[in-house]
């Protein structure tokens, strides 16, 4: 499995490039905005990027998807209960980032436990509100793209409408605790951590 991570967008968000080494088949994780470095990566190892998958729905994580999903001719995934704040600018904040109304409608949405196969990598979604009503993070082997979940020694905010600290922290003691101690989380901003390395160090749960 080829992963790269490529900042995007006005707040340097995490984007995650993920490649499958045999098929060149691919997918992108919350592309804040449209990097050329990706862009070549992509177009120089002639990747598939057949989907791009967002792990919540506020204009940070999304800036990029319309742009690369014209061109790479990638569907747009994110979960169910997200619709609503990718599909209306108030919410995701994308006038007060961008300066410009972005709203979304995915191609498909999932559920908690859903699960799909892009070339021989097999995805895993996990529902975990808090940040955002829709938000999920993405198991991949031994690898999880929390987005704005959690992150090394913190957690994602909640102050924001339909935010709420006590499922932030339901879920991320409930779904993300109980994975194995050496899975590696890519968060959404900073660094990457481990599940072990949260939960002995992450103060805030």
């Amino acid at each position: 499995m080829i992963l790269k991570r490529f900042t995007s967008g006005p707040l340097a968000v995490n984007c995650y490039f993920v490649a499958d080494e045999i098929d060149k088949k691919a997918f992108i994780v919350d592309p804040g905005g449209v990097n050329p470095d990706l862009i070549k990566f992509v177009e120089d190892n002639c990747y598939k990027v057949s989907h791009i998958i967002l792990t919540h729905g506020h204009s940070d994580h999304i800036g990029g998807v319309q742009p690369y999903a014209a061109m790479f001719g990638s569907k747009v995934l994110a979960h169910e209960d997200e619709a609503p704040i990718l599909n209306k600018a108030s919410l995701n904040f994308s006038r007060e980032v961008y300066g410009k109304v972005i709203e979304l409608e995915a191609d498909s949405y999932v559920k908690d436990g859903d699960e799909l196969d892009i070339g021989h990598m097999h995805l895993k979604f996990i529902h975990t509100p808090g940040h955002s009503p829709g938000g999920m993070c993405i198991l991949v082997g031994g690898y999880l793209f929390s987005g704005d979940t959690l992150f090394a020694e913190s957690v994602g905010r909640t102050d924001f409408p339909y935010s709420s600290f006590n499922d932030l922290m339901k879920a991320v003691q409930e779904k993300l605790f109980t994975l194995p101690n050496d899975t590696v989380v890519y968060p959404g901003h900073m660094g990457e951590t481990t599940i072990g390395h949260e939960k002995e160090y992450n103060p805030f749960v």
